[in-house]
């Protein structure tokens, strides 16, 4: 962990309800124990204990808000709302409803608008939003869909997927700002 000079948590299974205390439900995806404790430690360790970058997608965004003792819907179509597609199937770089970006967010700021169109693969979100997390986009019914740390050096999540949008500027924004705070960070952290 420690020749790495920041860390990418990719989306995935859904997270573990047991980290956020709770049960799973029969509509609850496929979890993987294995991938949460090993993620989780490297959340701990990377991210809280020596202040690494990091990027989280999808089930990253669930993550950090779980280990910083948020929680999740399960399921939105049963426990939230239906009424902004999250769980688009094929084509994933098309868009399938818009985010509202907050102006004064960093996200906000590095985007440049208020409004962005984001491709949506996921029925989980976010709940009770974890203290050390401040938002910075949500979608039109409420759902938060991007975070950050503002007590960290660069720890960002989005709940959709900039990866299957390689030509959306946003998307190459975002991935830009990430790819510099590590080299930034790395040409400043200590030897």
């Amino acid at each position: 962990m420690d020749s790495f000079a920041g860390f990418l948590f990719t989306g995935g299974h859904d997270v573990d309800p047991k980290l956020y205390g709770e049960v799973k439900t029969d509509h609850c995806g496929e979890i993987c124990e294995t991938r949460d404790q090993m993620e989780a430690y490297l959340f701990r360790e990377a991210v809280l204990n020596q202040n690494k970058p990091a990027l989280g997608i999808c089930r990253g965004i669930q993550l950090f808000n779980v280990l910083l003792g948020g929680s999740l819907y399960q399921d939105l179509p049963t426990e939230f709302s239906n009424s902004v597609g999250h769980a688009k199937g094929p084509p994933y770089d098309v868009p399938a409803h818009t985010v509202r970006l907050l102006p004064e967010s960093p996200l906000g700021k590095l985007a440049g608008k208020e409004r962005l169109e984001v491709n949506s693969y996921h029925h989980q979100g976010i709940s009770r939003i974890a203290e050390g997390l401040e938002v910075m986009a949500m979608a039109d019914d409420g759902l938060v869909e991007a975070v950050y740390m503002p007590d960290r050096y660069w720890v960002w999540a989005v709940q959709w997927h900039p990866e299957f949008s390689p030509n959306d500027e946003t998307s190459k924004k975002l991935f830009a700002s990430f790819v510099g705070a590590v080299v930034s960070r790395e040409s400043t952290a200590p030897v």
